[in-house]
């Protein structure tokens, strides 16, 4: 799965900026200068450590359910969305090379056809992969 939803706990501090701590996943947390600072950074943290927690084939944590969390007096728990495949596709798009073997009469058509191999290789994996 690459798409979540997370509770998260925004705390208003004495300075008017945001922490916010996602109960579900260890060190998950961070925070922001006023709310809309803090929501978008709460989404980049969680997208993060996501990503990374698939990367290293951990297990992802359940969320809980919003109402089973009792935020404390001057903090609230609202949902944060991420999509690791979003976040891949911005931040993982390193190009690399790899290596294929296909007959000649293929690539020999190909060519004379002008097709761009790598393109053509990226389309087909994302269709594969049900990927937009």
């Amino acid at each position: 799965m690459t798409n979540y939803l997370y509770p998260a706990i925004f705390t208003l501090e004495s300075n008017g900026s945001y922490f916010v701590k996602f109960p579900d996943i260890e060190g998950c947390y961070t925070q922001g200068d006023n709310l809309h600072d803090a929501y978008e950074m709460a989404q980049d943290v969680l997208c993060l450590r996501l990503y990374d927690l698939e990367e290293s084939k951990e297990i992802i944590p359940s969320p809980s359910s919003p109402d089973s969390i009792k935020p404390e007096h001057g903090s609230f728990v609202t949902l944060i969305s991420a999509d690791t495949l979003e976040y891949r596709k911005f931040n993982d798009n390193k190009a690399i090379k790899k290596t294929l073997t296909i007959p000649q009469w293929l690539n020999i058509m190909a060519e004379r056809e002008g097709i761009n191999f790598s393109q053509v290789l990226q389309s087909a994996l994302k269709d594969q992969l049900g990927i937009q």
